[in-house]
């Protein structure tokens, strides 16, 4: 009996939770309604969670798309199509049914770990431990990105200064079988005048 009132949880790849992670104005963020899927709870609950706790969610924190950001985001999967075969695999359950007219809220980092303590199940718990690592994950991406970048750029300025260099040494031989093309052609001119013995 015990074993079948134990949950089944499956885990979700580090991937699928960093596909579902945006930037918008300078931060990442997820949606709502990704949010909610991996929460396994409806998007109307976990927003009604916020609201009842919004003193935890300064605009650093959480803030809602624009309808730019948002049809920005909505081309990436499609949303209020009426045709199931043109729905993209990204689309959620919760986002089918989400109010078209209203604009997702977005979490940032801090926003996503202040959900644990505002939705309280063990599968949220499990989650926000998974997205905290996703964000970890992205975050060494960067800054490997930023470390490999910083150690081309100085590579092309050595590589830059060899290049001055190598020319400086290219233009000083030459100068040298110039000059000694010259010399022997000095040794070997026609002589005109007396020859002595």
């Amino acid at each position: 009996m015990a074993k079948a009132k134990q949950k089944i949880t499956k885990v979700i790849p580090e991937e699928t939770i960093i596909r579902k992670i945006f930037v918008f104005r300078k931060h990442k963020v997820m949606l709502d309604f990704d949010l909610a899927d991996l929460y396994n709870i409806k998007t109307k609950v976990l927003n009604q969670a916020v609201k009842r706790n919004i003193a935890r969610f300064p605009t650093d924190f959480m803030f809602r798309l624009t309808t730019k950001e948002w049809q920005s985001i909505r081309s990436h999967f499609v949303t209020a199509s009426d045709k199931p075969v043109m729905r993209s695999q990204n689309e959620t359950a919760s986002q089918k049914k989400r109010n078209i007219t209203q604009t997702p809220y977005t979490f940032t980092e801090q926003g996503v770990a202040m959900l644990s303590g505002v939705v309280n199940s063990d599968k949220a718990v499990k989650m926000n431990v998974a997205i905290m690592r996703a964000f970890v994950e992205i975050r060494r991406a960067v800054m490997n990105h930023k470390s490999i970048a910083g150690k081309l750029k100085s590579l092309e300025e050595r590589l830059g200064e060899h290049d001055a260099q190598l020319n400086k040494i290219y233009d000083a031989i030459e100068n040298l079988l110039d000059k000694k093309v010259g010399e022997e052609k000095w040794q070997e001119r026609r002589r005109i005048g007396f020859k002595q013995k």
